[in-house]
């Protein structure tokens, strides 16, 4: 699905949509806005880089930062549900993980947890490892990912 169904779709739903993003520091938000249009579902974008905006923006738990660590599955479900509740939308998409360089043995460079809230569905999570690609193509394939969830969620809402 392009953009612009996934857009067409979310307006013939009547689903608005919010992001809560890391490391792809909006290029999630800006792949939708980029269509002509897209302000009739696009709701808002949080850009959360740090630990303290995830906090403070999504209402991510101090407790789940220090014990999972931003870049895990758990943050991921609180920054959709952050985004959802801190927003008028029905359909969120959140990104955390480590673009590069670097990395550990334990959260290696690829490596990006997503979250999709759907109003009144449990929110899912999942972990892809995208591997040592380099910043940008780990960036792209994390924007292309998260964009593939929000079309699975409209799915759910058909």
């Amino acid at each position: 699905m392009t953009v612009a169904q996934l857009l067409d779709r979310a307006k013939a739903q009547q689903v608005m949509i919010a992001t809560a993003e890391s490391c792809t520091g909006g290029m999630v938000a800006a792949a939708l806005t980029d269509i002509p249009g897209s302000s009739a579902v696009v709701e808002r974008g949080f850009v959360t880089y740090t630990n303290t905006a995830k906090q403070q923006m999504l209402g991510v738990l101090a407790e789940t930062l220090d014990t999972h660590g931003a870049v895990s599955e758990e943050v991921a479900r609180e920054m959709a549900q952050g985004a959802l509740r801190n927003s008028g939308a029905q359909l969120a998409v959140s990104v955390t993980g480590i673009a590069g360089p670097g990395g550990s043995e334990f959260k290696p460079e690829g490596r990006v947890c997503f979250g999709l809230a759907v109003s009144g569905e449990p929110t899912v999570t999942e972990t892809v490892d995208f591997g040592a690609l380099g910043r940008d193509n780990v960036r792209r394939a994390a924007r292309d990912h998260a964009l593939d969830l929000l079309s699975q969620g409209l799915s759910h809402d058909a």
